[in-house]
Formats: structure tokens, C-alpha cells, sequence
């Protein structure tokens, strides 16, 4: 029975011996990342919106005059502020600042409040003609902004004035 056991030992080493020394795989070569090279729609973004070349048309904004210690708006100056609501009309997005002036006489404090009661003077007179109050500011510069800064009426008529700045 000893040369039994020794015949199954022996054909176990050989399976066990055959079994284990197979051909061995090669080793795996790092394969580089698959590239799908097919032709693809380029990306096209979205088309821009279209932009407004026309410009605003140049304005003209004229000042308006007063009479000396006045902020009643004379004949003249209310022509003049029918053209620049027709312009500001034309313009729906252009805001304008009204500067009140006025000449060297009287006391700072006193040309500060007729200076503004000027500007609103304007003021008023365009949001009657239609232009909203929304696109008009008011200042009030008194006598330290002069057109002229000269002593005496020729000067002073320049400096009572309502002024526009586009803003």
C-alpha cells in the first residue's frame, strides 16, 4: 500500500507541479486613452444681441436767463426749454442736472436759494411739456459757479442763468 500512497503523492506533485508552471501571461502594456476622432459640429455660441451703433443725436442743451433777483421764466427762455424738451424727447434715455446761478449780489444764502428756485423753474417748466421728472436732477451753485466773472451787468446778465449738464 506504501507504493500506492507513493504512486498518488507522486501524480499530486506532478499536477500540482504541471498545473503551476503554465505559460505565464505577458505583461500588460499601458494602452493610451481611447480618442474618439470623430468629426464633432463645432461649438458656435449663441449669436450676441445686436448692438445699438446709432448714436444719441448731439445735444444742444441751451441755458435759460433771469432778470435780476427773478426766477420767472421770460418768453425767450421758455422757447429755449421748448427746444430742449424736443431734444430730451428724441433722447428718452439721457438724464439731465439743471444748475441754478446767479450773479455776485446778495448774500450767499440768498443767491443759494434763488439759484435753486431757478433750476426748479426749468425743471418744472419741461415736466409740464412731457419729460419725466425721474430723468432731471437740481443744484443750486448761488453766485460761485460765474459764466463771467467780471463786476458788472453785462457779467451779471450771464451769470443769472439756469445751465444743462447731461449726466
Amino acid at each position: 500500500m506504501r507504493s500506492f500512497k507513493l504512486v498518488i503523492v507522486a501524480l499530486a506533485c506532478l499536477t500540482v507541479v504541471a498545473g503551476g508552471c503554465g505559460k505565464k501571461n505577458p505583461p500588460v502594456e499601458p494602452q493610451p486613452p481611447v480618442v474618439d476622432t470623430t468629426p464633432t459640429d463645432p461649438v458656435v455660441p449663441p449669436p450676441a444681441p445686436p448692438v445699438d451703433t446709432s448714436q444719441p443725436e448731439t445735444l444742444n442743451l441751451a441755458g435759460v436767463y433771469f432778470e435780476y433777483d427773478m426766477y420767472d421764466l421770460k418768453e425767450d427762455a421758455r422757447a429755449t426749454l421748448a427746444s430742449n424738451a424736443k431734444q430730451l424727447e428724441s433722447n428718452a434715455s439721457v438724464k439731465v442736472t439743471i444748475e441754478g446761478h446767479c450773479d455776485e449780489r446778495g448774500t450767499t444764502e440768498y443767491n443759494l436759494a434763488l439759484g435753486e428756485k431757478r433750476a426748479q423753474a426749468a425743471r418744472d417748466y419741461l415736466v409740464n411739456y412731457g419729460i419725466s421728472g425721474d430723468r432731471m436732477s437740481t443744484v443750486s451753485y448761488g453766485e460761485e459757479r460765474p459764466a463771467d466773472p467780471a463786476s458788472n451787468e453785462t457779467a451779471w446778465a450771464k451769470n443769472r442763468r439756469a445751465a444743462f449738464t447731461v449726466r
